[in-house]
């Protein structure tokens, strides 16, 4: 079956829902969105915790409530939010082929946003040996488990040890304290705890160094800075954090990828090389909270309107890259216009000197007051790219202590 929509969004998480409930009330015509999970609303539907802003009075919504007003939203305006289908490929410029519980199908849009997002990487992406015993864990995995099977520990395992070092990490280590979980350890290669473990072991420095056991996990072999090595006795390993895009579509279509984040490379208005196809959201770098992503979805709208009234899409700008210990910079490319940054660093920095430079030249210096962590991103607001030449060399975001 082959049709046609105005504008597709691939992925329903707070990106993605959020671009479809702009675009549907600014009147963009057939707005569809294709989510390849059985029910709309990403990672915040697992995250049963608050953190995810409030509602009309004032009170706090968990992730499951928020994602129950962000469809709402989307449905309200008038797109369709379609679940259980899955983008398998290209089948030209701005055409999908879609695998449906009605067959297969194949898409044409006027436009196409990519809000994919991102997840996390497994124990085998990590390269930890050993066996392939059962209770090895992501946490998005874990959150599913016991939003699946309740808050009962035999669901999940009885005693846990968590790796990673960042709030993900102190999620997981809530998550599995409220199932009934023993958690024995945290273990992080961090020099030092970066937050509260609320009085769990957190041995710092060490790395997993294999996964003992056959059937079910037995013990996980860690080694600390010093070379000494011991076994955690466990049944659980819950590994945390390290985000990777979700970037497969954009692979498969050949467009560039940031070297820093792995996300696809866009400009300010999340325009990728590919015209007429958009990225926003948690595809872009990782992680970052859901307010961030769905923020990002609501700012496409206007460049996809944009395009679906015959603007001409933009040239290339101009190439954005993060030096020193900056991990990444979004977007990827400078535009004509003044544009925010967010950039992460690589390693704790305290009140470093943020400075934003083409060909050597500094466009803006500043020392921020408080202090960069590896778990968070920063904002630097549109004045940091004024200035920038189009007809120039690439511009360099750096950090120095």
């Amino acid at each position: 079956m082959i049709r046609t929509v105005d504008v597709l969004v691939v992925g329903a998480g707070p990106a993605g829902l959020a671009a479809a409930a702009r675009l549907a009330a600014a009147g963009a015509g057939r707005v569809e969105v294709l989510e390849r999970e059985d029910a709309a609303g990403g990672v915040p539907r697992h995250c049963v915790r608050p953190g995810f802003g409030a509602d009309a009075r004032g009170r706090a919504l968990d992730g499951p409530a928020y994602t129950r007003r962000a469809v709402r939203a989307a449905l309200r305006a008038g797109a369709l939010v379609r679940t259980g289908v899955s983008a398998t490929g290209w089948a030209g410029p701005l055409t999908l082929d879609v695998t449906a519980p009605t067959g297969l199908e194949r898409i044409r849009a006027g436009a196409v946003v990519l809000a994919t997002g991102a997840r996390e990487r497994p124990r085998s992406a990590r390269l930890v040996p050993g066996t392939r015993p059962a209770g090895v864990l992501t946490t998005g995995e874990l959150q599913r488990t016991v939003a699946r099977f309740g808050p009962h520990g035999e669901s999940v395992g009885r005693r846990a040890v968590v790796v990673g070092g960042d709030p993900v990490a102190r999620g997981a280590v809530r998550t599995l304290r409220a199932a009934g979980v023993e958690v024995a350890a945290v273990v992080t290669e961090l020099p030092s705890a970066t937050v509260s473990f609320e009085r769990v072991p957190v041995l710092t420095g060490t790395v997993v160094t294999e996964l003992l056991g056959r059937g079910r996990l037995t013990g996980a072999a860690v080694r600390g800075g010093d070379g000494r090595t011991a076994v955690l006795r466990c049944d659980t390993v819950v590994f945390t954090g390290d985000w990777i895009p979700d970037h497969e579509l954009v692979r498969a279509r050949g467009l560039p990828l940031a070297p820093g984040t792995r996300g696809p490379v866009t400009d300010p208005g999340f325009r990728t090389a590919e015209p007429g196809v958009f990225a926003v959201g948690n595809l872009l770098r990782g992680v970052e909270p859901a307010p961030v992503a769905a923020a990002e979805g609501r700012a496409v709208a206007d460049p996809v309107l944009e395009r679906l009234g015959g603007r001409p899409w933009p040239a290339a700008g101009v190439p954005v890259t993060a030096v020193g210990p900056l991990r990444w910079v979004t977007p990827g490319l400078a535009g004509p216009e003044a544009a925010p940054l967010l950039v992460r660093p690589e390693r704790r920095l305290v009140r470093p000197v943020l400075t934003v430079a083409q060909n050597g030249v500094p466009l803006r210096r500043e020392r921020l007051s408080g202090t960069l962590v590896p778990w968070r991103s920063v904002r630097l607001g549109a004045r940091w790219t004024s200035g920038v030449d189009l007809a120039a060399g690439p511009v360099t975001v750096d950090a120095q202590e």
